[in-house]
């Protein structure tokens, strides 16, 4: 039987989505090792029926490879999902048009340069690439991955206000974008509502509680959290013993070091655990759980590679802790002065 999940409005639209939204970063296999293909199409699968039916993938993502892997899981079922993605990332574009972003393994093992492009041409291009790769005709979402200073926002958004009205894009939004840029995107969009901004945020990143979460509250413009559980880092999986697969990049943050990673573990062992257990979750659900309750926060968004994952991500959206408990967790984390930079 399928179920049917908490959701939340995004912003001034007609979108509803999930609590918890299925993150397909890592099933795109970049960053996080090597991808294990069969078990995110279960995994994927297994997420409509846990109710998860939203969807965050990206270009960038593997490369193309995680909206290939979407489109195949979805089988004829894309009616059934809200399907979510980006553009704005370019390692396809043989001008290399706007700010470099990064360098690093690309496609077929060798060495690509990634550009921050938000050209109207090339948001068109991207999406047109989306939809082929996912196999559907529209985007329930698409955001803008990662501001670009060569491109005046208002030119990405009116490309994206013209994809809309086409019909490939049912709403617009943003993603890693500073208040005055997300005044800037709306402002530019007129009469048509920025549907949402996707900022990184955990216990252990809080920034935008400063900056952005006071401006999407009173703008009512949606937010959909990315990394909450810093990567796995707070789910109180990884000891101090774990090892990280070849290829697997969290193994040189400075997040992940032993000192860093123990301290982290104590903060979950002293503060989530018992919150947890006096819900009968595990510790990533309660961390997902008080992501949620905080002001401004519309969804979040959590990896999944492989179904029990799924499972345990979508029960959180059932999770309810007190003002006391949110506040105990905050407290314990408040105080925890890493000194990190990732």
């Amino acid at each position: 039987m399928t179920k049917t999940l908490p959701t939340r409005p995004l912003g001034r639209t007609s979108l509803e989505l999930p609590l918890v939204v299925y993150g397909a970063w890592a099933i795109g296999g970049r960053y996080w090792g090597a991808t294990r293909d069969a078990a995110a199409i279960d995994s994927l699968r297994a997420a409509r029926e846990h109710g998860m039916v939203a969807i965050d993938t990206a270009p960038i993502y593997g490369y193309g490879h995680s909206e290939r892997l979407v489109g195949v899981a979805l089988d004829g079922a894309a009616h059934e999902h809200l399907i979510l993605s980006k553009a704005g990332l370019r390692w396809d574009d043989p001008a290399e048009r706007g700010e470099l972003a990064f360098e690093g393994p690309g496609p077929y093992g060798r060495t690509t340069r990634v550009y921050r492009n938000s050209r109207p041409d090339s948001v068109r291009l991207e999406c047109e690439r989306s939809l082929a790769r996912l196999g559907v005709e529209r985007l329930d979402l698409l955001q803008i991955h990662w501001p670009d200073s060569t491109t005046p926002i208002s030119d990405t958004m009116g490309a994206l206000a013209e994809l809309r009205s086409e019909g490939k894009v049912r709403e617009i939004g943003v993603s890693n974008y500073g208040p005055d840029q997300l005044a800037e995107a709306q402002a530019a969009l007129g009469d048509i509502p920025l549907a949402s901004t996707q900022p990184r945020y955990s216990l252990v990143h809080r920034k935008i509680e400063r900056d952005v979460l006071p401006w999407v509250r009173e703008h009512q413009v949606g937010t959909l959290i990315y990394s909450p559980l810093e990567q796995g880092l707070l789910s109180g999986k990884i000891g101090a013993d774990h090892r990280f697969d070849e290829g697997d990049a969290r193994a040189g943050r400075g997040s992940f070091q032993p000192e860093a990673r123990a301290a982290i573990n104590a903060c979950i062992d002293a503060s989530v655990r018992p919150v947890a257990a006096a819900h009968g979750v595990t510790p990533a659900q309660a961390v997902l759980a008080w992501t949620l309750a905080q002001p401004g926060v519309t969804s979040v968004i959590a990896g999944c590679r492989d179904a029990a994952q799924v499972a345990e991500n979508a029960a959180a959206a059932e999770v309810t802790l007190t003002a006391a408990e949110c506040a105990s967790i905050d407290a314990a984390f408040g105080a925890l002065n890493l000194g990190l930079s990732d």
